[in-house]
């Protein structure tokens, strides 16, 4: 999984749809190989962005949990301590 790519699900606040566009954008990057897509390749691009956006929105919205949200700024602030542990001295 590529590690830029961060969990949306069970936040508060809820996962924008920039947000989850972003997300899929990332992954339709990671998967084809592509950061900017060749002319040729634009519309199948933007299609599979599309797709994998729909697709994530529904994933979220119709996930179920006990669990209480998570902050996003604690969890952010977690990322970033992890980050800095392997950062070298």
């Amino acid at each position: 999984m590529c590690r830029n790519i961060q969990t949306l699900y069970n936040f508060e606040p809820e996962a924008t749809e920039d947000e989850i566009r972003g997300a899929a954008l990332q992954y339709v990057r990671k998967i084809s190989g592509f950061t900017k897509p060749s002319h040729a390749n634009e519309e199948a691009f933007a299609r599979a962005v599309d797709a994998v956006a729909e697709a994530s929105h529904r994933l979220i919205h119709e996930l179920v949990t006990n669990a209480p949200p998570k902050d996003r700024e604690v969890e952010a602030e977690k990322r970033r301590a992890r980050a800095r542990q392997f950062q070298p001295a």
